[in-house]
């Protein structure tokens, strides 16, 4: 019976394999084999003197990355991958792979970005590159189980939606029958109207479509974002989960993908909590003192902004107290000064990881905020329809899944860390 493996140890007797030909030496009475699965690497050594015929004439032909089977006698071998490797009884070639290959496995010839996306079934064979996808899906084990544990709702909510999340014109419009439709920026304004459904606490983690004309190492076109809203609760509380939730799946790549990060390279440090936190006049004060360019209150913070604050902030950190002006609709202004929001960015050094507030829960106040963008409240009759029967206080936010993955594993391209990413000029493979 095939095993994986990682569990054919120096101990084990007799095992049968199924992988991928990673590499092969030919020594000439040996040939080395390096068969690998998703569990790791093992090597399959031939004697041309003391296997049988048909083991031979089986690996003569056997090319890179073909599939195989192979069955045999285990030993103990300080110089093999693993310390193990295999004498065959038997090698049976199930599926055999074509020459020349789109890339190189081994990764002794570095292929450019859209090459290695343009063969992205292959690219990922390669242990650095599958490594990223496990620590990813650890990463999304780890949220799933936060926010369960803490008695969320998982919902799902549309991705075909009839008007913008935030207005604006960053859009992708589709055919939809007889009517006008687009991709949808958001589950914002879904998990809000469940905020009125008594759900209380809901998270959802699915696909983001923004139309941004970026060609940057840190934007993609279709994203994934873990989004929570929280009822009876405010900016100050969603803030203490999201930090919690960043530690917790620090804390579980840690735990549990030590191959990987390995193969990677890196060994992330758990961040401490609770995160510093600067308010947006605080964060405009260490841009303006660092960068040779004037930004005003009110101005979004550029990239050139970011790096400077991230650079001495050093850690994770907030951004709170953001002015109203520049944040959207459903940011709730503080009674006291209602030109400055409870509204927070989550970031890494290197760059935003995620956003959120407290919202607007009460029906007039939002048809005005709404106004105050320019937009038509009209348009959202749909959204702004519960907040008329009984809408609670509420609070959340969007963490881009992409970004959280690319800071943790200092990854230098967005698209390392999406399997098949879309941006402005790839909507293939």
């Amino acid at each position: 019976m095939r095993i994986p493996i990682r569990d054919v140890t120096p101990n084990t007797v007799y095992a049968e394999i199924i992988g991928w030909v990673h590499e092969v030496r030919d020594l000439g009475g040996l040939t080395f084999f390096l068969i690998r699965d998703r569990t790791g690497i093992i090597q399959v050594t031939v004697s041309k003197k003391k296997a049988a015929s048909s083991v031979i004439e089986a690996a003569r032909d056997i090319s890179r990355e073909s599939v195989v089977r192979v069955a045999g006698g285990v030993r103990a071998i300080d110089k093999a991958p693993g310390g193990r490797e295999i004498s065959p009884d038997e090698i049976e070639v199930i599926s055999e792979a074509g020459s020349p290959l789109p890339l190189d496995v081994v990764e002794k010839v570095p292929a450019e970005m859209d090459t290695r996306i343009d063969a992205r079934f292959m690219d990922v064979r390669k242990p650095r590159v599958s490594a990223i996808f496990f620590v990813r899906n650890a990463a999304m084990h780890a949220i799933s189980d936060f926010l369960f544990t803490r008695g969320f709702i998982n919902i799902t909510t549309p991705k075909i939606v009839a008007a913008a999340t935030e207005g604006g014109t960053e859009l992708f419009p589709i055919a939809y029958f007889e009517k006008e439709a687009f991709l949808n920026q958001s589950p914002q304004l879904y998990k809000q109207m469940m905020m009125a459904a008594g759900f209380e606490k809901v998270f959802e983690i699915g696909p983001i479509f923004r139309a941004e004309e970026h060609n940057t190492t840190r934007h993609l076109n279709e994203a994934t974002s873990i989004d929570i809203e929280v009822s009876f609760a405010d900016h100050n509380d969603v803030m203490e989960i999201l930090e919690e939730i960043i530690a917790a799946v620090y804390r579980n790549v840690a735990d549990t993908c030590g191959e990987p990060l390995a193969h990677l390279g890196i060994d992330p440090d758990v961040p401490k909590t609770p995160f510093p936190r600067i308010t947006y006049a605080e964060a405009l004060e260490i841009a303006n003192r660092r960068v040779e360019e004037d930004i005003r209150f009110g101005d979004d913070l550029g990239t050139a902004a970011e790096k400077a604050i991230g650079d001495e902030m050093g850690e994770h950190y907030f951004i709170t107290d953001w002015p109203t002006a520049i944040k959207p609709y459903y940011a709730m202004p503080y009674e006291h000064d209602p030109e400055i929001s409870k509204a927070f960015d989550l970031m890494h050094p290197r760059m935003e990881l995620a956003s959120g507030a407290q919202r607007v829960h009460q029906h007039n106040l939002l048809v005005r905020q709404i106004r105050s963008k320019g937009l038509s409240p009209e348009s959202f009759e749909f959204y702004l329809k519960p907040f008329r029967y009984g809408m609670p206080p509420h609070a959340g936010w969007g963490l881009g899944a992409e970004r959280l993955v690319m800071t943790m594993l200092d990854l230098g391209n967005i698209r390392e860390a999406v399997l098949f990413p879309r941006d402005r000029h790839r909507i293939t493979p």
